[in-house]
């Protein structure tokens, strides 16, 4: 039995030791492993308004933007205070907040930006959201490829797991029943082309280009597979190993829904970081300088076949 056990523990990577035996700096690394333990937290706060909501189903349809308004904040709060006692970040910014916060004394060599809790309305219906973190150096209001070192996502579904990049490779863990985040899939790499396809927006409000490109997919045969959850989306591209998400330039809204650095700049780290790309249709995401805290932007995000041709479609 002893031997079985030591013969087990000895293909268990954590995600500690992975990021140790990758090279990742001692503070960036110590800095990711203490969001990742964040997000435990995180997920205790899910289950715990999900429990309120149960036994409530005749007034839902009031308490439930409130319970979401909650859950968003109370997210928000739980990174802030914790990365404000890390020893690490200078500053946060998230989707919750007005402005930079600064929680570091001025020396810190990190800048964390967050969307605490990506699709939080989609709790109600019991399917899967998000904490989306992107970690910066010297500033967060820059071109993503200037600043990002690292980036990550956590998803809250029938499993936990986090996805991550610090700019080797892009790796997968997942929370096991003694509360590791034990290694899953290393080095995903995306195939040059996939089958599937997320796409956000109104068809109503997309522009003729992106209805074209549609069109081109769905003749091509491609699946249609959206939860209206870009963390899940996009992960379920990223484990599939190819196809895209977009959230296009609207005929109303050219700028699109999604945030840039928020959102959009740490998804396209990791996509990139498995071999694929992201653009806003028209130039590469990551090139793009972020000018303000809320700046939106499409996106096309993805294996590389689908994310060039939604680029010719758009010239």
């Amino acid at each position: 039995m002893g031997e079985g056990i030591s013969d087990y523990t000895k293909f268990i990577i954590d995600l500690r030791r992975h990021m140790w035996k990758s090279g990742v700096e001692m503070e960036l690394r110590r800095l990711i492993w203490q969001i990742a333990v964040i997000g435990k937290y995180i997920s205790a706060k899910i289950q715990e308004s999900n429990r309120k909501l149960a036994g409530f189903r005749n007034i839902r349809i009031f308490r439930h933007g409130e319970e979401q308004l909650t859950m968003d904040r109370s997210a928000d709060e739980i990174l802030k205070n914790q990365l404000q006692d890390s020893g690490f970040v200078r500053a946060y910014a998230s989707e919750e907040q007005d402005s930079v916060i600064q929680i570091g004394k001025g020396e810190e060599k990190y800048f964390v930006t967050a969307d605490p809790l990506a699709g939080s309305s989609l709790v109600d219906a019991n399917l899967s959201i998000g904490t989306i973190i992107g970690i910066h150096r010297e500033s967060m209001l820059a071109k993503g490829r200037e600043t990002l070192v690292a980036a990550m996502y956590i998803m809250y579904g029938p499993l936990i797991t986090i996805v991550y990049s610090a700019g080797k490779g892009t790796h997968e863990f997942v929370l096991n029943r003694e509360g590791e985040y034990v290694l899953s899939e290393e080095n995903i790499i995306l195939k040059e082309r996939g089958d599937i396809y997320s796409v956000g927006g109104l068809r109503r409000d997309w522009t003729p280009e992106h209805l074209e490109y549609i069109n081109f997919l769905e003749k091509g045969g491609y699946k249609l597979r959206y939860s209206g959850g870009f963390v899940p989306d996009v992960n379920q591209v990223l484990i599939k190993r190819g196809g895209v998400f977009a959230y296009p330039a609207l005929k109303k809204n050219p700028q699109g829904k999604m945030r840039l650095l928020f959102e959009l700049q740490p998804m396209a780290f990791i996509i990139e970081q498995a071999g694929g790309m992201a653009t806003d249709g028209k130039q590469d995401l990551m090139s793009i300088k972020v000018e303000e805290l809320n700046q939106r932007c499409p996106i096309y995000i993805g294996s590389r076949f689908e994310v060039e041709k939604a680029r010719e479609f758009q010239v």
